[in-house]
Formats: C-alpha cells, structure tokens, sequence
C-alpha cells in the first residue's frame, strides 16, 4: 500500500474537544441561568415532581431501617412506662397499706387507752396519765422517759402501770419529765404476792437477759426448793413496802428449775406489763404518801397518862 493513501489524522477517540477552562465555563454559565430561570420562571418544577415521584419508592426502602429502629424504641419506651406505671401503683398500695396499719394501731391504742382508764378508776389513789417519749440511752439499764415531771406533781419512787400490770417505777424526777425504771431493770424489786398460795416474796429484774428472752424479765430469789410454786401462778403487788397499791399484776412464773446441789429454786417469771412496747401509762401516788403520819410521842403522852389515871 502506498504510504501516500495513508490517513495520518488521529482516530476519534483521540481527538481533543475544547479545553477544560472553556467546559468550566460553560457549565458554570449554564448552572447560573437554569437557577436564575427556575427561580423566576420555575421551570424546573415538573422535573422535579416526576423525579421525585420516580425515586419515592428508594426513599421508602431507604427508610425502613430507621422506621424500624424508631419502633424498637418506642417499644422500650412503652416497657419502661408501664414499668414506671406499675412502681407508682406500688407505691400507692404499700401507702394504702401503710395506713391501714396505722388505723390498727390507732384502734389498738384506743382499746389499751380504756383499759388504762378503767384501771384507773379502780385505784383508790390519785393516778396522772403520761405517755412514754423514748428509752434511755444507757444500754446497760432498762429504763424509758416519760413526758411528766415535778411541774406536774410526780413524785419520787411513784408506780408506773400500763392498761396489763405494773411497768416500773419514777427513780428520777425532772421539771418536765421523769425516769422510770422498768421491772426488769436489775436494780430493781418489788414484793409480790402468789395469788394461788398467798406466799409473798420479792421479784427481781432477772440480769441474764431481756424480756423477749425465754426464762428472762423477773426472777424470784431466795425460794425454797421445795415451795409451792408453778408454772403459770401470776404475782401480783403485796402492798406491803408502802409504794405499790396491792393486787397489781406483775408477772406470771412461766419456768422452774429445782438444783439438787441448791437449797432454793431459780423462778423466772415474764412480766405482764409490756416493758418493751408501753406507750401510755399512768403514774400512781405512791402508798406511803396516802397513809397519815404517825402521832408525836410527846402528843401521845398526855393522853395515855389521862387514861391511866380515870
């Protein structure tokens, strides 16, 4: 072949159109007037209604996923308000409930209040109502606080009774309160009366443990191993020690424990009065103050020679 029938331009593919400035600038002229045109013509607004109706349906597929994590969610939320929901109901009921224990311990203490007042009607001597304010803070002592004290009339050595039995006794005197030590305090005695044998003998605060121990609370000492004592005999206040009005419950003998090696019997008996629950009491007039004094010797003198010399 001929070198001159030869075709020595470049193939098409090869072939340079304008240069990249001059395409830069063309489309940079066209983007400016379409946006000018669409906004003061809106010309491109059928174009972008049937472009958007053909990609709606890509827009809902792409969406799911997020509609499906939105649902997850208000899933838990709706978990967590029915849970939240289910709290306060609780807490509703455990109030309810709360007041219902309060009505029951308000009928409970209207019903000790009555024994109280009827206790107190049969006592001869003046009697003054206290309510108990809290324990003592000596750890090593059973003893409460009440809310009377001398401003009020309570004297030293008083009886203190609950709507069961005698609690304890007034060892202190304040202005505006009073300490009354309990009888299963072991500093303290009281003579008692076996209301099934009329043995009388002295209750002591038993040391070895509290009164919500089995066998604790009061003891009776120096009993022979061969009294007649039993279990269940209440003790009540002899009245004769000059504090205690007699006929007062005190404590009910619920063990024995005769020793062979022992001439006396260890008798533990539980007190009736609650010693570690009372809220009201009353504060009796101690004995000794009610019995009047003795006469003068000098007073009684002159009237014993008067007699022997009629």
């Amino acid at each position: 072949m001929p070198l001159g029938t030869l075709d020595r331009s470049p193939p098409s593919f090869f072939k340079q159109g304008p240069s990249a400035l001059s395409k830069l600038v063309f489309f940079s002229a066209l983007s400016l007037f379409l946006m000018v045109a669409d906004t003061r013509f809106r010309i491109t607004q059928p174009v972008r209604a049937t472009l958007s109706t053909a990609l709606y349906p890509v827009q809902w597929l792409a969406m799911q996923p997020a509609r499906a994590v939105q649902g997850t969610g208000e899933y838990f939320t709706s978990i967590s308000q029915a849970n939240s929901s289910s709290d306060e109901a609780n807490k509703k009921l455990a109030l309810q409930s709360l007041r219902a224990g309060q009505v029951e311990q308000l009928s409970e203490e209207n019903n000790r209040l009555r024994k109280l007042l009827g206790l107190r009607e049969q006592l001869a001597a003046s009697v003054m109502a206290a309510e108990v304010l809290y324990d003592a803070a000596d750890p090593y002592t059973r003893k409460v606080i009440i809310d009377k004290g001398q401003l009020k009339g309570v004297a030293l050595g008083s009886p203190v009774l609950d709507e069961s039995g005698v609690l304890g006794q007034v060892t202190r005197v304040h202005p505006l309160v009073s300490e009354v030590t309990l009888v299963i305090d072991r500093d303290l005695a009281i003579p008692v009366l076996n209301v099934r044998t009329g043995a009388r003998s002295v209750a002591y605060g038993d040391p070895s443990g509290t009164a919500l121990s089995p066998g604790s609370g009061l003891e009776l000492r120096f009993m022979g191993s061969n009294s007649d004592v039993a279990q269940g005999d209440l003790l009540t206040t002899s009245g004769v020690d000059g504090v205690y009005p007699p006929g007062l419950p005190v404590a009910r003998i619920n063990r024995i424990e005769r020793r062979a090696e022992s001439a006396f019997s260890k008798i533990h008996c539980t007190p009736q009065a609650m010693v570690t629950g009372a809220r009201h009491v009353i504060v009796v007039q101690p004995v000794a103050s009610q019995i009047p004094p003795r006469p003068d010797a000098a007073a009684a003198a002159p009237t014993a020679k008067k007699g022997s010399s009629k």
